[in-house]
């Protein structure tokens, strides 16, 4: 401490004082802007070295997947920021989802779900309604272009027209690039053909149900199949007689009752004997009664998802009922080989969509809306047949079988 009143130690407080200012101000200059780390006096720079994190390993992504696009958003300028590091849409706080840091691989679960899909296999349970003559199992047999009715399955010794309506089933395991499919035709002849039909669609219906009775017991038994066999009815095709007037008061009961527990399809059968013109009036006439009767055929407009479900199934209701023309029989047209029905004044070609709608029909039954037809059937009628089953007498009663003929070949 100096003395002022000794001038001897002038020089000395002088020099003192300046050292303790000297102290404290580098003291209290840690960081500065070029990062250097000052210390106080006395301290070596080997007792604190500055600390080096490393940045964590951002893990690569496989050469199967596909980079990101570059005008993808990145993350911020923090943590994770930078080219190639994704951000996952809902997660994280509001502003924004969560940033990764690298490649997971959530995108794989498609291709896992489409192996264990591949061997699995795939069920498609479809029925066949209408009058004998309309050309029902030729029209299924060129839907999945090949044998596959009855009658091509050894089914056809007799031709007889059954006294009541009866109800066969047959199944084949058809294959595509890999995947299999258990097809299961439904046929229903004598529908139709007797001179008093009345009720004459209460076969068909008990059929319906008993199929949701058997998927039920499945369900509620304590140790049930990992796999519950499907032989519900996914699709019902109804064909029209291509009258030219209106539709026949069996069509509209038919449609009437059976709309409510089915996917029914109405089809123009042998469209091919009626001109264009009177095909769209008939078309047309069809759907206003239907309208008119309240009758909901397949694809309903509550069902419709979002926008783009309803729109595309708008297109298609439009184009309803599909005029059709089928035929497993092969000619020669401008060199190459189709599908046809030979007349007197050409061929008419069974996938060409000048001649009639099959190739409309085909398209949307089995490649777009295959899969929503098992979804609707299993979500909508089976789960409307299965709250009111529970509901009845608070349990289950066993339905007898025995009167329904099913072959597996």
């Amino acid at each position: 401490m100096c003395c002022v009143g000794f001038a001897p130690n002038i020089t000395f407080c002088i020099q003192e004082m300046k050292l303790i200012s000297s102290f404290f101000s580098l003291s209290f200059r840690l960081v500065l802007p070029n990062k250097s780390i000052f210390y106080p006096p006395g301290m070596s720079e080997s007792i604190i070295p500055p600390e080096v994190r490393p940045k964590p390993a951002v893990p690569a992504k496989p050469p199967h997947v596909a980079a990101p696009s570059p005008t993808a958003p990145h993350g911020p300028s923090g943590l994770g920021g930078g080219v190639g590091v994704d951000r996952v849409p809902g997660l994280g706080h509001s502003g924004g989802g969560s940033t990764l840091l690298g490649y997971i691989g959530i995108d794989t679960i498609i291709e896992q779900m489409r192996k264990k899909t591949m061997k699995a296999g795939f069920d498609f349970n479809i029925m066949i309604v209408g009058h004998s003559g309309l050309g029902k199992s030729t029209l299924v047999n060129t839907l999945f272009k090949s044998q596959v009715s009855r009658w091509s399955s050894g089914w056809g010794g007799e031709h007889k027209i059954p006294k009541t309506v009866e109800i066969k089933a047959v199944s084949h395991v058809i294959e595509e690039g890999g995947v299999k499919m258990k097809l299961t035709v439904i046929d229903t002849p004598g529908f139709g053909d007797q001179i008093n039909n009345e009720n004459c669609w209460d076969p068909i219906s008990k059929y319906i149900n008993e199929q949701y009775e058997k998927f039920l017991k499945e369900e509620v038994n304590i140790a049930r199949k990992k796999r519950i066999p499907d032989t519900r009815v996914h699709c019902c095709l109804y064909f029209i007689s291509p009258t030219g007037h209106s539709l026949r008061q069996l069509d509209i009961e038919f449609m009437k009752h059976l709309s409510r527990v089915v996917n029914i399809i109405p089809v123009i059968a042998k469209s091919d004997t009626m001109t264009p013109d009177e095909k769209n009036e008939f078309k047309h006439r069809v759907r206003k009664e239907l309208e008119t009767y309240g009758i909901e055929y397949y694809p309903q407009n509550e069902f419709d998802d979002d926008m783009e479900d309803k729109n595309e199934n708008d297109k298609i209701r439009e184009a309803m009922p599909f005029a059709v023309v089928g035929s497993d029989k092969e000619y020669q047209v401008n060199g190459k080989r189709v599908l046809g029905r030979k007349t007197a004044w050409g061929v008419v070609e069974v996938e060409n969509p000048n001649h009639c709608e099959f190739a409309l029909l085909r398209d949307f039954l089995i490649r777009s809306h295959l899969q929503d037809l098992k979804e609707v059937t299993h979500n909508i009628h089976y789960e409307t047949y299965r709250a009111r089953r529970l509901n009845d007498n608070g349990g289950l009663h066993p339905i007898s079988v025995n009167n329904t003929q099913e072959s597996n070949l």
